[in-house]
């Protein structure tokens, strides 16, 4: 998922920072905050980068205001884990237990907020959004089309859920609030949101995509990355039409590293997205036989 964040994407072409990093692999701190980082490097707009990660996270943070039934808790936010998929225009359909806590809450007051992550966190410099809205079940009619939603999301295990859950959806959204990491924050307007198609890349596929394209590429991209420093693990962990968020760990420390496309109409296939990898490796291990 592309998001603007506080690091800087070294020019195609450049060869090398300051310091000697490989073209398109590394990024500094950069200020201006989300527009000038999206706009100078060539990033998915953010109201784009929320539906793209919306389509790419399985599960996200439920926070709904404990009811009168809970006595002295009554009236504290209650935070939950709940998987979820986005609907065409990017509401979030829930598939919910009436015994669970959150539902009882969601049933007495429809407010809540949903706290959606990139996959793979691995700290606060990563992307994640707030969707403020209402939750309502689904009438009878609407539970198999919601079902389908959850199944097309979710494959097989949406298919195999235990006990007497239904599917309600946040009819109304009235806030978004995107992070995509330092300094780079912004109020989505929630009609440009609902207006936006997700990239088709990040759409079809999801996980098994990056379960292919870590297969092939994890292992030169670490070992270009370990030109400058050892490098333990290099994992795409979303991806775009415009470049991939790889998680990059050395010992116990990680960062997120964006690697652009480079590829003027951007990407829509995963073949097209092999195709782009693969020419920055070239690009890369060439540069390395230099050295």
């Amino acid at each position: 998922m592309a998001t603007a964040r506080k690091e800087e994407a070294i020019p195609p072409g450049s060869g090398a920072s300051p310091t000697g990093s490989r073209a398109g692999l590394f990024r500094t701190p950069i200020s201006g905050g989300v527009h000038s980082a999206t706009s100078a490097h060539d990033l998915p707009p953010p109201a784009l980068a929320v539906r793209n990660l919306m389509e790419q996270a399985r599960f996200a943070h439920l926070c709904t205001v404990m009811s009168r039934m809970h006595h002295r808790r009554a009236g504290y936010p209650f935070g939950s884990l709940v998987d979820f998929a986005a609907d065409s225009i990017g509401h979030p359909i829930f598939s919910l237990s009436p015994l669970a806590i959150h539902t009882r809450n969601l049933l007495a007051d429809s407010r809540c907020t949903l706290v959606v992550q990139i996959p793979g966190w691995s700290g606060l410099s990563n992307a994640r959004v707030t969707i403020f809205g209402d939750v309502f079940p689904l009438p009878v009619d609407k539970q198999e089309w919601a079902r389908q939603q959850f199944i097309s999301k979710h494959q097989q295990w949406a298919s195999q859920q235990w006990g007497n859950f239904y599917y309600c959806r946040m009819d109304t959204i009235s806030d978004v609030y995107f992070i995509g990491g330092f300094g780079t924050v912004q109020w989505i307007d929630v009609k440009e949101y609902e207006s936006l198609q997700p990239d088709k890349i990040a759409v079809d596929g999801g996980e098994q995509n990056l379960k292919e394209l870590n297969a092939i590429f994890s292992k030169p991209l670490r070992e270009i990355l370990s030109t400058e420093g050892e490098i333990d693990d290099a994992a795409l962990i979303s991806v775009d039409s415009k470049g991939t968020d790889i998680r990059v760990r050395q010992g116990a420390q990680f960062n997120i590293q964006r690697l652009s496309f480079e590829v003027e109409h951007g990407v829509g296939t995963l073949e097209e997205a092999k195709k782009a990898l693969q020419k920055i490796i070239n690009r890369g291990c060439n540069q390395r036989k230099k050295l």
